[in-house]
């Protein structure tokens, strides 16, 4: 996917963001793949509300991006990155109230 249609946007919000993100360095564990490709595909449904089958080929095989974000959402992943990012405008489509 062409880096400048990213959402999470390299400087403030993805430094911000990646430190709290599962399977980095130091992390037991499997170490994350593609992370940010991931974290833009959930933020793709969330923007468009379209179902996970609509999902864009570039992010990945959509039941496979589905079964991530059911893990990261079960082990608290999105809570943190959402207090994170609280209150920053450019994710106020995002609508979440932490």
């Amino acid at each position: 996917m062409d880096e400048q249609r990213f959402v999470v946007t390299d400087g403030v919000f993805w430094s911000r963001l990646e430190p709290h993100l599962p399977g980095k360095k130091g992390d037991s564990g499997v170490t994350g793949k593609a992370n940010r490709l991931f974290l833009e595909a959930v933020l793709w449904r969330v923007r468009t509300g379209l179902p996970w089958r609509d999902l864009p080929p570039e992010f990945g095989k959509w039941n496979s991006v589905f079964r991530r974000f059911r893990r990261w959402a079960k082990g608290g992943v999105f809570d943190r990155l959402f207090r994170e990012i609280r209150g920053e405008p450019d994710f106020e489509y995002a609508l979440i109230d932490v």
